[in-house]
């Protein structure tokens, strides 16, 4: 429950926009681990690792401030598919960075990576194929995203090899 409310407070009281962040700009979310953040096995549950890269989502949009700008289209953002690779625990009480970059887009969706670290140390990685919607419930194409977000077109990065095999396994890749 409470990283439910972290993201509610990130996404409707948005940290102030970042000067000069574009879309292609790392964007960091500072965090500690809470007791609600814990499983049976005292380590970070894998469904909180989840919802805290949801609050990280959201800091990246507040970074650019992009809130203003998709609320006045009715569009807000949605998970088609993510993956996380776990490499060691966060604990309680440990400080941790969430570092989230878009790493590129297709016609569908685009496509993000939220590194995990503490003290310097990788902990964990997702990958999160992300579209927006309109109120209406229409998808919006990612392109038109990255338009309203850049003030023009930009080509989209080289994709990692990993992660065009990724959204093609979970069909969520452009067809």
């Amino acid at each position: 429950m409470t990283r439910t409310l972290q993201l509610a407070y990130t996404t409707f009281r948005p940290r102030p926009a970042v000067p000069g962040q574009d879309v292609l700009s790392p964007s960091v979310t500072r965090m500690r681990v809470h007791v609600g953040d814990l499983d049976l096995y005292r380590h970070v549950n894998n469904g909180t690792y989840l919802q805290m890269m949801d609050v990280g989502r959201s800091n990246f949009l507040a970074d650019l401030g992009a809130f203003g700008l998709l609320n006045a289209r009715g569009w807000y953002p949605v998970v088609a598919a993510s993956t996380v690779k776990y490499r060691r625990s966060l604990t309680l009480g440990q400080r941790f960075e969430l570092t989230t970059r878009l790493l590129g887009w297709d016609e569908r969706v685009a496509y993000l990576e939220q590194a995990f670290t503490h003290a310097g140390h990788h902990v964990a990685r997702g990958v999160v194929a992300g579209r927006f919607l309109g109120r209406d419930g229409s998808r919006v194409p990612a392109p038109e995203v990255i338009a309203l977000l850049t003030g023009g077109s930009l080509d989209s990065p080289q994709l990692p090899e990993d992660v065009i095999a990724w959204a093609r396994a979970v069909d969520v890749a452009a067809r």
